[in-house]
């Protein structure tokens, strides 16, 4: 940006009414010694072949992702995160969950582990690398999964009086306007909801702001989201944890089975369900899924949580048969029976 209604492109000056900053993020990468000789996952998609060996730093979304590529590849794959679970910010349950899958098929799960060097090895290929665990695993690839930051370095940002946050996120007001008012930001580069269907709403209402005259503000209630890892994670309102601070009284109702198509097929991957209920409204107020086609079942059911759907609503509702989605409006029994004060500060209620 030259200034607030000028950008600069390859020597060319563009003037216009409004900017819009849609940079999106970029890969981050620990300072630790002999980082230089790891990849990001934006290096993996271009990797000429499939590492023999490989140890990925983080288990998010990105981490757990390419922890089931490279493992599908018959790769010997290791995970490192600094917590005692997988996937940060998800259910505990869910997570729970999901890290025993993965050691069952054989992907090496390193918790409370750190990444502390790597060490490129005498034949110019192998790498070193030394764990906060007194680990010492010989691999062919490191990979960092360990975030992204908002991508908005040299770009002329600041010197248009832009505001930023300390981790280079543009702030900007609940209509997307920076602190310049002809200059709008959306999606990874706010650093506030990272997911590319967020950033589609994002851009949509403010085209509408902009464009039609309807002043709109993205919704972040109930928005879904889905963890492509083997098997996958689909997610949608609350935690059990976000439930009971929001709501007090919060019912639990859980199964896990291994779908009918697994039984007949002979695979091993199992299913994981939960709803949490707000026990005074009846609201379905979570829903969380682990298993095969999870995200796919999960986007109609997300539409139901947005709308309000009670769960005397899902009973009522026929299950399709034989289906593992089924089991999302047949759960009967309560596991467990959740009571405490609610405690809004804490979480926002749906």
């Amino acid at each position: 940006m030259v200034d607030p209604h000028t950008v600069e492109v390859n020597g060319q000056r563009i003037t216009a009414a409004n900017i819009l900053v849609a940079t999106g993020g970029r890969a981050q990468v620990p300072s630790i010694r002999g980082s230089e000789l790891g990849i990001t996952s934006d290096d993996a998609l271009t990797l000429p072949s499939c590492p023999k060996r490989v140890a990925i730093i983080g288990a998010g979304y990105i981490g757990l992702e390419f922890a089931g590529i490279f493992h599908g590849f018959g790769a010997q794959t290791h995970v490192l995160y600094r917590s005692d679970k997988p996937l940060r910010g998800f259910d505990e349950e869910v997570r729970t969950f999901l890290g025993e899958q993965y050691t069952e098929k054989g992907i090496h799960m390193h918790a409370n582990c750190s990444p502390i060097s790597i060490t490129l090895q005498p034949d110019g290929h192998t790498k070193l690398l030394k764990t906060s665990d007194g680990q010492e695993l010989l691999v062919d690839e490191v990979m960092f999964a360990t975030g992204r930051h908002p991508n908005s370095k040299n770009l002329g940002l600041e010197a248009c009086g832009v505001a930023m946050a300390p981790s280079g996120a543009v702030k900007v007001d609940a209509f997307s306007r920076t602190n310049v008012p002809s200059v709008y930001a959306v999606g990874d580069i706010t650093d506030r909801m990272n997911l590319t269907p967020v950033a589609l709403m994002e851009g949509m209402a403010l085209s509408r702001t902009l464009f039609k005259g309807d002043p709109s503000m993205p919704d972040y209630q109930g928005v879904p989201a889905a963890v492509f890892s083997q098997p996958p994670v689909a997610t949608v309102g609350l935690t059990e944890a976000q439930a009971v601070a929001s709501h007090g009284d919060v019912d639990v109702f859980t199964t896990s089975f291994k779908p009918m198509k697994n039984t007949v097929s002979g695979r091993a991957d199992k299913m994981f369900m939960k709803l949490l209920v707000a026990k005074q409204s009846d609201k379905v107020v979570g829903i969380h899924l682990c298993g095969p086609d999870a995200p796919e079942m999960l986007q109609g059911f997300a539409v139901a949580l947005k709308c309000g759907a009670t769960k005397a609503q899902f009973d009522a509702t026929v299950g399709i048969h034989p289906t593992a989605a089924e089991e999302l409006v047949t759960m009967r029994s309560v596991t467990r029976e959740l009571r405490g004060a609610p405690k809004p500060h804490e979480a926002a209620a749906l």
